[in-house]
């Protein structure tokens, strides 16, 4: 029997507008009312997350950073996983031979190297590819410029975030340049210190070995009492291959997920546009016997 269910958000949870549509959330809470544990696995931040999940109250835990950090349901952070100065650098100095904007990421904040305009022109060209295709001025004046802009932290140099203290939970970097971005894959591939993956065709996040979403939801189910086969995981893309290889009870890919994720994992549903999420959960309650079968 299923008692927790976990789904990645980008391409999943959320629809193309990048929102959690009401029917997705009243399945989440129907799911909770018959007594099964909800948690969100993604690779965003925790306040990227909340940032979506703004006035929801979904009552859930958190896997953040791909796997990096683990959060209870009142945002306490249980366990967090990040790069050693040594292993950030040997990261840092393989970009540096690359024209790619990188954000290293520790906690609310992205650190980018670059002068001012850089940095702004790499604030610009993220929100151009994954979120608007509007000219710079619209983009400027948008909410979520303002966002980004404000967790923006610039830095000469990644020696600053040693010399700060600052531990990096992942590393996010990305490009137009897709050729350019397979080569990048490649090499730090080689490292067997890292982990490597993606939530979109044009982006990488590397973190460290085994903070993974994977493995610390296994590890975090594990220590609430859960075993594995009693858990459920949704997502859609090569960032979500750690848990949905894994043999959890149930294993979902969404109808627009990688080819290669669907082809791990046990079961393929409706896409994030048609509410994928939704359907199987109330598929899931059907099967269970939480709601009546003739519900929809």
């Amino acid at each position: 029997m299923i008692k927790v269910i976990a789904s990645d958000m980008d391409g999943t949870l959320l629809g193309d507008n990048h929102k959690v549509a009401p029917e997705t959330v009243e399945a989440i809470r129907e799911a909770q009312a018959a007594g099964i544990r909800f948690m969100i696995a993604t690779g965003r931040s925790y306040n990227g997350a909340m940032e979506e999940l703004k006035g929801l109250d979904l009552g859930c835990d958190f896997i953040v950073g791909s796997g990096a950090e683990i959060r209870n349901p009142k945002g306490e952070i249980l366990k967090s996983i990040g790069f050693t100065y040594e292993v950030c650098n040997e990261v840092a100095k393989v970009l540096e031979e690359y024209p790619i904007s990188v954000l290293y990421c520790a906690g609310p904040y992205e650190y980018r190297v670059g002068t001012p305009e850089e940095v702004e022109e790499s604030i610009v060209r993220q929100i151009q590819l994954f979120h608007l295709s509007e000219c710079r001025d619209q983009i400027e004046q948008s909410e979520l410029y303002k966002r980004v802009k404000a967790s923006s932290r610039r830095i000469d140099s990644v020696d600053e975030l040693e010399k700060q203290g600052i531990i990096i939970h992942k590393i996010f970097l990305f490009t137009g340049d897709l050729e350019m971005l397979d080569k990048i894959k490649r090499r730090l591939m080689q490292n067997p210190e890292l982990a490597v993956a993606s939530s979109f065709y044009n982006n990488l996040e590397i973190t460290v070995k085994g903070a993974e979403k994977g493995p610390a939801i296994q590890e975090y189910i594990e220590s609430l009492g859960y075993t594995k086969e009693e858990v459920m995981v949704f997502g859609d893309s090569l960032n979500d291959y750690s848990m949905l290889s894994m043999d959890f009870g149930a294993t979902v890919a969404m109808e627009n997920a990688d080819e290669e994720v669907k082809r791990v994992s046990k079961y393929v549903t409706k896409s994030n546009e048609d509410l994928g999420v939704a359907y199987t959960i109330h598929e899931l309650l059907k099967k269970q016997g939480k709601i009546n079968s003739n519900c929809e």
